[in-house]
């Protein structure tokens, strides 16, 4: 038997809050903004036309673009949560920190495979803003945890499928861009 959980006044649904950079927060805006004002009303014109061409359950068109029309409909959706719930970290309000917080680019220091020291910059962003290539990662991560609320100096641990890692902070920067 499962039991139906109910909110009560007192008790209202918890919505977590999205950490966003101005400039992520401005590309979920932009592709929702697109979505809404060019994708949506050709894909609807499209179904308009293909339903006015007779048997729905044969016409390819119908059949895809409803399908588009849903997934679009289903990633409006999730843009609007995500806006709506997001707070935006503006970085010029965190110039002067010490510690490392969401926004920080950081710059630490590790061994490699082969014992070597090595250097690696990296920026901590919302989940959406993530691309290892750029060298933004989720602050949510592993990685992202770890240098949390760390000082250049302090050596934080890493864990990762190897085991454990440590991770030396050498520099923290709060970019404007």
């Amino acid at each position: 038997m499962t039991r139906k959980r109910t909110l009560s006044a007192e008790q209202p649904a918890q919505e977590s809050i999205h950490y966003m950079t101005p400039n992520g927060y401005k590309a979920l805006a932009d592709e929702q903004d697109h979505l809404i004002h060019n994708e949506r009303p050709k894909i609807c014109e499209i179904v308009s036309w293909a339903a006015g061409n007779g048997d729905r359950s044969e016409n390819g068109d119908y059949i895809y673009n409803k399908k588009r029309l849903r997934e679009i409909d289903s990633r409006l959706r999730y843009l609007k949560k995500k806006l709506d719930n997001s707070k935006v970290v503006d970085p010029k309000d965190q110039q002067g920190l010490d510690r490392v917080f969401f926004g920080a680019k950081v710059t630490y220091a590790k061994e490699d495979a082969k014992g070597n020291e090595v250097e690696v910059t990296v920026h901590l962003v919302g989940v959406d803003e993530a691309d290892v290539d750029e060298g933004k990662i989720n602050w949510q991560s592993p990685v992202g945890k770890a240098l949390m609320k760390a000082q250049e100096g302090d050596v934080v641990k890493v864990r990762n499928a190897n085991g454990v890692e440590e991770i030396e902070v050498v520099e923290i920067t709060y970019p404007l861009d």
